[in-house]
């Protein structure tokens, strides 16, 4: 194999690649990047068994010339090794040529560096996804769901199945929920076009991060395929493919009354600055604790810290309906809830002091951010 690329796209395909090697794996060829050098290009191929990338480098891109292949062929080379090399090498262009043995030679410029590869035919072959069971999804929006609800995945493996996102697509809508048992978020999307009548899985909340870093937003849309237990990403020249989660999740729906107690409208950038000063005593007290009481017309918010002193807030409510209350909750849940609503206004519906509460943008239900509280007496 033999073939010359320029070294500044290289890297940044290489680097996406690297995302889904684990220097934890059990097999050591999944330490490496797979390099299939083709008629119409380069492929590169990481994976740890359960995310797997596979970038397509053509070999013009708007007519430019990226890439120029003088010898097909394939070989497996040592990640993030290979990586550090390409970075320090000195000219605009590197050349790779492998023989028999899957010895590389690395030639740029005035550098040359010899490094052992592995046998391609030793790595494991990718998942197979059907392609039938498909939805587009505008870029711009699958990175927005994603924020919107991946932080609020539990980071403990005791439930495994709440370290991942529980995509439910029914009556073409799309949702997307996120719990560790403290909070819940959940997205909800309205289809177009939709072939897809029923899908019910769980995407490991890491997958879902590591394809947010690499999709970027030049790209305008992508296809999601699902299969039994994988999942199929496919944007512009990526196919990015996650191992689904096993389990049930649990039924959330429950958790939404019908009716609240008290609802109050308020202005999204002064609550979340309000808390955020807020809570600096309430970390310095080593539990994130704010209290928040109601009253017609503004709420207040207060935090204590034995060793420092205490905190009072004020911010004014546009509206405000029902009864007063107190109630107490972590305060970076709610600013994490706050960051995931996009309109300046946020809805705020308490059911009572000991129920989750919930934040949603005002006059809009595809958002909704709940909060289990804090008892403090």
């Amino acid at each position: 194999m033999k073939f010359t690329i320029q070294r500044d796209y290289f890297i940044n395909q290489l680097n996406d690649t690297l995302k889904a090697i684990s220097p934890r794996t059990t097999l050591p060829i999944l330490t490496g990047i797979k390099i299939d050098a083709t008629d119409n290009g380069l492929v590169l191929t990481g994976s740890d068994s359960e995310v797997s990338i596979e970038i397509t480098i053509p070999a013009e891109l708007n007519h430019e010339q990226i890439v120029m292949i003088q010898d097909k062929g394939s070989i497996v080379l040592p990640g993030r090794f290979f990586v550090d090399i390409i970075k320090k090498l000195p000219a605009a262009d590197v050349t790779i040529d492998t023989n028999a043995q899957f010895q590389a030679k690395i030639t740029s410029g005035q550098s040359e560096f010899n490094v052992s590869g592995l046998n391609p035919d030793q790595y494991p072959l990718l998942p197979q996804v059907s392609e039938d069971s498909v939805i587009t999804l505008p870029v711009k929006v699958l990175k927005n769901m994603i924020r919107q609800t991946n932080f609020a995945v539990s980071t403990s493996e005791t439930r495994p199945v709440l370290t991942g996102v529980n995509w439910v697509i029914q009556d073409n809508v799309l949702s997307c929920t996120a719990t560790d048992s403290h909070r819940l978020a959940l997205r909800r999307l309205p289809l177009e076009n939709n072939t897809i009548e029923n899908i019910n899985v769980i995407i490991p909340g890491k997958a879902l991060n590591e394809l947010n870093k690499i999709i970027s937003d030049e790209d305008e849309s992508v296809d999601v395929f699902f299969a039994s237990n994988q999942v199929l990403f496919k944007v512009g020249h990526v196919h990015f493919i996650s191992r689904l989660l096993e389990g049930n999740y649990p039924d959330t729906s429950r958790l939404f009354p019908e009716s609240y107690e008290t609802s109050l409208t308020i202005d999204n950038h002064e609550f979340f600055h309000a808390i955020d000063r807020a809570s600096l005593l309430a970390r310095e007290g080593g539990n994130n604790v704010i209290k928040l009481s109601t009253a017609s017309e503004h709420v207040e918010l207060s935090s204590t810290s034995p060793e420092i002193g205490t905190v009072k807030e004020e911010v004014k409510t546009s509206k405000f309906e029902g009864q007063e209350l107190k109630i107490s909750f972590n305060s970076k849940y709610m600013m994490d809830a706050l960051k995931a609503i996009d309109n300046s206004d946020v809805n705020v519906e308490f059911f009572g002091t000991m129920r989750p509460f919930i934040l949603k943008p005002q006059d809009d239900d595809n958002v909704i951010q709940l909060i289990l509280p804090i008892r403090t007496y």
